[in-house]
């Protein structure tokens, strides 16, 4: 069972776990939508397309029922948390408590109401449960306070998990990849009702304080971002089928080229260091 197939990394993963043969659950955040019509014409029969927002609880029962009528006895092998959102990147004084509130509600309670109502189909099967973090969720990066304080949170309750469901055999693992090319960054439309939001909060001594030509360069950040990103998502999707079908899958991925670097110096190293680095 997979959240967030719509887009990017989860749409990938859908059609890529379905080419291997897998019983595909996808969940999507529209069941009329481009990205799930697209899942219907391009997949197999085994996928199932599911309408599932995993901040709306009644969806996220009707998922676990429709899964486990098809599952029956056998349980479920593996639940993918990936569903997220980024939130409009800016320095965490200048961020709404809104973007605080959306970023927690979809990245972390979102994520922990889908694996605590699937668990049970987890434990039939001893399977795998695997929580789509990020690179922010590890390590401190500016700009990312909402996003990587909500991805921290389920990086820790991905590692608490991890212990206390061992005893049943269930494996969970975190993916933090680094700048990948998803479509999280969202749409113009939205960047225009988020920035809209942040501008008309601020209070006059924060505006003045950051000064009108950073407060405008917010917006050059984000549109030149998808340009660092890297376009090819073969390395999180590796990384996933391995948390998968491994014997003994890792705690921790780091997919993405130089994931693991800042991830390195941030615990070897002093932290003035790193924040200089």
């Amino acid at each position: 069972m997979l959240s967030g197939s719509d887009t990017g990394i989860g749409h990938a993963l859908a059609k890529y776990l379905d080419s291997l043969g897998f019983v595909v659950f996808a969940g999507v955040l529209n069941r009329d939508g481009p990205g799930a019509e697209e899942l219907r014409r391009s997949c197999s029969q085994r996928l199932s397309v599911l309408q599932l927002d995993i901040t709306n609880s009644t969806q996220v029962h009707e998922a676990y029922l429709a899964v486990s009528e098809k599952v029956q006895n056998a349980g479920l092998w593996g639940v993918v948390n990936n569903a997220g959102i980024l939130g409009f990147p800016a320095d965490g004084e200048l961020l709404p408590m809104s973007t605080y509130r959306h970023c927690m509600e979809v990245n972390f309670f979102g994520a922990v109401e889908v694996s605590k109502t699937f668990l049970p189909l987890l434990r039939k099967s001893q399977g795998r449960l695997v929580n789509m973090s990020s690179m922010a969720g590890g390590i401190p990066l500016p700009r990312y306070a909402a996003y990587g304080a909500s991805k921290a949170a389920l990086s820790m309750f991905s590692g608490v998990m991890r212990q206390e469901l061992s005893k049943w055999g269930i494996k969970v693992t975190a993916i933090h990849p680094s700048g990948f090319r998803t479509g999280i960054e969202g749409t113009a439309e939205q960047w225009d009702k988020q920035e809209k939001e942040l501008m008309e909060n601020l209070p006059a001594d924060t505006r003045q304080a950051y000064g009108e030509e950073y407060l405008l360069g917010l917006r050059n950040y984000l549109l030149h971002l998808p340009s660092h990103c890297a376009p090819d998502l073969s390395p999180v999707l590796a990384a996933v089928l391995h948390a998968l079908l491994a014997r003994r899958p890792q705690g921790l991925y780091t997919p993405g080229k130089g994931a693991y670097i800042p991830l390195c110096i941030f615990c070897c190293f002093p932290l003035w260091f790193y924040d200089f680095f």
